[in-house]
């Protein structure tokens, strides 16, 4: 049995009015029924009146990529210093079609935008398989992401230089990933279930400048050490000038950071940066360098993929907003980790006002969502032994879901229903 949505979600949702807006001015008037055996689905009703939406959207987006690609920008209101021009110049041309050149933007400040809307206190919600939350509002998070590209601007990282991060599913991970790229910087990540020769595999063809690392992960109950690996990594990765250390769960503080070359903790490494309300966002070229990512290594070493600033939040504007229909005040779970594309695809929804729902151990039988509502303090996924400004020490609350998504089926679930189990992976909640 395939759930159908109402009418009224229909017309609601941003697809629909991503075809009323008026960029697609060359749909027909009336919307065609889709081919026989393009689609599985409701017949009649609400749900074929969306699958005539799709089947008009897809042929117009395929015949006519530069109207198609300029309509997603105008759609969601892409922040930029320079104006775009064409969106591409040769379509035919794969590869080697030029997108929007001369445009420049900043992916990290069109994630950090506020677009409008109805969002929720919280840009980044935190918690782990212990029951243990905290959260990020949308200000801390800019105040966080500046003073942490203030510290990596003070070691020298500029445009183009790599920072990784070998780090759990944590707030330093977005925070660090997004102070990167609001320096032009590039930003690379390995999850802590990577062995020593799998990060050094990826890491070592990047060279990055600066190395972000945690003391430790949760995995089935169970607190993972990360020191002695980090400090083995460091030791192989001579361009890393420094290693930054996120303090993170109770047992934050444990280890010695005095075996790990070049160390510095994260407090110690923002030290002073004033907490100005947002970073100094470099305007870049739609092309820049933003993301490495690799390839699965089961043919030899990891292959580097580079995606760039503007083609990624192009593409996952189009994914987060169009296919899962996230809109302000929506709150996302994907389970995954800092070494999965998932996790990329994940933080961008904050550039339509999500939050952004940040668990780190081993899958649940289900990802509720609902955060206690006590203002009582409470470990977090940040040292105890931090200082009290970290802002995501605090504990804080957020409304409880209200309707679900299973991100491996693509199926929404009617609302009221609790989260799918296991093998379901993702849910949002409104």
């Amino acid at each position: 049995m395939l759930w159908s949505p109402s009418a009224g979600r229909v017309a609601a949702s941003n697809l629909a009015r991503f075809a009323a807006s008026g960029a697609p001015s060359r749909l027909p008037q009336h919307l065609p029924e889709p081919r026989q055996g393009a689609a599985i689905g409701p017949t009649e009703g609400p749900g074929q009146e969306a699958a005539g939406l799709v089947a008009a959207l897809h042929p117009w987006s395929v015949r006519d990529p530069e109207a198609f690609w300029r309509s997603i920008w105008d759609f969601h209101g892409v922040v930029s210093s320079e104006a775009r021009a064409v969106a591409v110049d040769d379509p035919g041309q794969m590869p080697g079609a030029r997108w929007f050149e001369g445009a420049r933007l900043n992916f990290a400040e069109n994630l950090l935008a506020d677009r409008g809307g109805t969002r929720r206190a919280e840009a980044l919600v935190a918690c782990d398989e212990r029951g243990r939350t905290a959260s990020l509002g949308w200000d801390e998070l800019r105040t966080e992401v500046a003073r942490f590209a203030a510290a990596l601007a003070r070691v020298g990282v500029e445009p183009g230089d790599r920072v990784a991060g070998f780090l759990p599913n944590i707030p330093e991970a977005v925070v660090a990933m997004l102070a990167t790229s609001s320096l032009g910087a590039v930003w690379s990540s390995c999850s802590p279930d990577f062995g020593t020769d799998g990060v050094l595999d990826r890491f070592g063809q990047i060279e990055p400048k600066v190395l972000v690392a945690a003391r430790g992960a949760l995995w089935g109950g169970r607190w993972i050490d990360s020191v002695e690996r980090t400090a083995t990594i460091a030791s192989r990765l001579p361009s890393a000038e420094v290693v930054v250390f996120a303090d993170y769960g109770h047992e934050a503080g444990s280890g010695d950071l005095s075996a790990v070359p070049r160390a510095v903790t994260w407090h110690d490494f923002v030290g002073d940066a004033p907490a100005t309300p947002a970073p100094a966002f470099r305007p870049l070229p739609f092309d820049h360098p933003l993301y490495i990512l690799y390839s699965s290594g089961t043919t030899g070493v990891p292959k580097c993929i580079v995606h760039g600033q503007g083609g990624t939040l192009l593409q996952h504007l189009k994914e987060l907003s169009l296919h899962a229909d996230l809109k302000a005040g929506d709150a996302l779970c994907y389970y995954t980790t800092c070494g999965w594309m998932m996790w990329n695809w994940m933080v961008s929804a904050l550039a339509l006002g999500v939050t952004v729902i940040l668990y780190d151990g081993s899958p649940p039988t289900c990802v509720t969502l609902e955060c206690g509502t006590s203002s009582t303090p409470s470990v977090s996924p940040t040292s105890a032994r931090a200082p009290s400004t970290s802002p995501w020490r605090r504990r804080r609350s957020c409304a409880p879901p209200r309707h679900t998504t299973s991100a491996r089926s693509a199926r929404s679930s009617p609302p009221g229903l609790p989260c799918s189990p296991l093998p379901s992976i993702g849910c949002t909640a409104r």
